[in-house]
């Protein structure tokens, strides 16, 4: 193990496969600072201390303190990285409907696929020396379609030298937000209209002009065998959901009014997002609906950035979302 204070940054932590807080905790990991001032610290927070750089509160340095030495400056790409990563997960939905998340390192990605018949659903009594009935599971026939999303910046390194790193961190984190919901508009149309494998989602018609109670449980209802835990609605739609008399009961009541969090009269979590087409409500099984598919996570250009060429300098991320079990997604409109 070598001392954190000794270790040799450059430019190679980024090609590292694992990533760099990786690479840097295999030559300095954290377990063996277990009982010392620094445990609690992850080996990219130990080399932020070992230069002295401050990247939060009113006393935060300024960006140019990373380009003090060559060694800190080949920490500024994973700074970037990780508040692009916060602010993408303080605007995330897809954990609430995201039933698995695979990890992988090419381009291209080709999924599995159970289509259960109506028997297939219930497993019945087999008799001594039957055969047991069979689940096929195949790949499916298209790949799943990779987006890479992201923003660029363009700044000067001369115009964001003497900017607080707190206030740079918030634009990097509104940079995230951006991520997080255009990923989230990828998820909702493949929820809707498939993943290229003949898989739309089922519609449902709502009864009249608008949304009423008798609308949910008869949609509720078509679940079956599935649950519906999860309701993703268009800001319209769900404003709808939560003027129903329903929702107008002392348990609905006190839920929203004391923490936001909407629940409908039927249990299901309510998620309000503009991804959704007005007059549309995307009801799911959240366990076994939809598929998330990434090429790594949040990627810089590190060249540029370790080199202070910031300026039209990408963030992005590559994922794509497959479905899973067909009927386990539906729409009402």
């Amino acid at each position: 193990m070598e001392n954190f204070e000794t270790i040799r940054l450059d430019k190679g932590l980024y090609t590292a496969r694992e990533g760099c807080t990786a690479a840097l905790e295999a030559v300095d990991p954290s377990e063996a600072y277990k009982g010392t001032a620094l445990e609690g610290l992850d080996a990219f927070e130990r080399q932020l201390k070992r230069f002295d750089i401050r990247i939060h509160g009113a006393a935060s340095d300024c960006v140019e303190k990373f380009f003090a030495t060559t060694d800190s400056a080949a920490l500024f790409p994973e700074y970037v990285a990780r508040a692009v990563r916060k602010g993408l997960e303080r605007a995330d939905l897809l954990p609430y409907i995201v039933a698995t998340r695979t990890d992988i390192n090419s381009m291209d990605y080709r999924t599995i696929a159970s289509v259960p018949t109506e028997a297939e659903k219930t497993l019945e009594d087999v008799e001594e020396g039957a055969t047991i009935p069979e689940t096929a599971v195949h790949p499916q026939e298209n790949l799943v379609k990779l987006k890479k999303r992201g923003r660029m910046l363009c700044a000067s390194y001369e115009a964001l030298r003497f900017q607080r790193l707190d206030l740079f961190t918030v634009t990097l984190q509104q940079i995230g937000a951006y991520i997080a919901r255009t990923q989230l508009k990828d998820a909702v149309d493949v929820l809707e209209n498939g993943d290229g494998n003949a898989n739309p989602a089922p519609t449902s018609d709502l009864a009249g002009t608008g949304v009423t109670y008798a609308d949910l449980v008869d949609f509720w209802n078509e679940f079956d065998p599935y649950e519906l835990n999860t309701l993703v609605a268009s800001p319209d739609m769900a404003a709808a959901v939560l003027k129903l008399s329903e929702m107008r009961d002392a348990a609905a009541g006190l839920s929203f009014h004391g923490d936001g969090k909407p629940v409908t009269p039927l249990g299901a979590a309510l998620l309000k997002s503009a991804a959704v087409p007005a007059g549309k409500i995307i009801g799911l099984d959240r366990t076994c609906a939809l598929e998330m598919v990434q090429a790594g996570g949040v990627l810089t250009e590190y060249d540029k950035l370790i080199d202070r060429q910031l300026e039209r300098a990408a963030i992005t991320q590559i994922s794509g979302f497959a479905k899973i079990f067909t009927d386990a997604s539906r729409v009402l409109s």
